[in-house]
């Protein structure tokens, strides 16, 4: 195996590799805090998103984004030669061991620091431990269908569904404990992490012209202001 170390997602100079197996990190974005300053872009950039009710969840299934963790995506990580869900656990977790003759891809285990609850959660890949830590969707697939993206084409639908923007490695439980929810209701258990959060989603929805319910901009407002965030006047 190759043991990649890292700490608060950056890659330890001390790392081991094996010839022909490059440790190989993502170039990918990775969630981060939000000041002050942050919260004020994220109200700012939430004024811009449309307001309108949900559409009927008609036609929704899993695979209308795509094959799971495609890399035949043209955003970040796309094409590296690794699946996204991989991508993502090497970019969030710490103490990273790698499998041997994986071309640097596949996470054995590693620790994570789970923004959602603020737990540390040793990850083992296999069959009745890899779910201690999932990969979520910041913005849910189906919220995404219900608020835009079953207009979308395939490919589109593909990248948001593997654009290391919206995904963020996560406690088990809380993931499913989410669901398909919007920030009007769920927001993470941690509240030090609600800003990031919330601003994550501001983000997505304004890159992709996804809209909100009145409900759940109402909510992230509200989220963003307790964070310091001033409105426009």
């Amino acid at each position: 195996m190759i043991v990649l170390a890292v700490t608060a997602g950056l890659v330890n100079s001390a790392r081991s590799e094996a010839p022909g197996d490059p440790v190989s990190r993502p170039d990918t974005g990775q969630l981060t805090g939000q000041d002050a300053t942050g919260a004020t872009e994220s109200l700012r950039l939430l004024e811009t998103i449309t307001v309108k009710g949900r559409a009927p969840k008609t036609g929704y299934s899993r695979e209308m984004f795509g094959p799971s963790w495609s890399d035949d995506v043209t955003v970040a990580g796309g094409h590296n030669g690794c699946d996204t869900r991989n991508d993502i656990l090497r970019r969030d977790l710490a103490e990273v061991v790698l499998k041997a003759g994986a071309k640097g891809c596949i996470v054995m285990s590693g620790v994570l620091n789970d923004p959602y609850t603020g737990k540390a959660i040793t990850f083992t890949r296999g069959a009745k431990t890899s779910s201690a830590v999932q990969i979520d969707h910041v913005v849910a697939l189906s919220d995404a269908w219900q608020k835009g993206a079953q207009r979308w084409d395939e490919g589109k639908r593909r990248n948001f569904a593997n654009d290391p923007r919206n995904l963020l490695a996560a406690d088990g439980p809380a993931n499913q404990q989410k669901g398909a929810s919007d920030a009007a209701t769920w927001l993470p258990a941690s509240k030090a992490f609600r800003c990031t959060y919330v601003g994550t989603q501001v983000q997505v929805k304004a890159v992709y012209g996804l809209w909100m319910t009145a409900a759940e901009k109402s909510a992230i407002r509200e989220v963003l202001l307790g964070c310091g965030g001033r409105a426009a006047a």
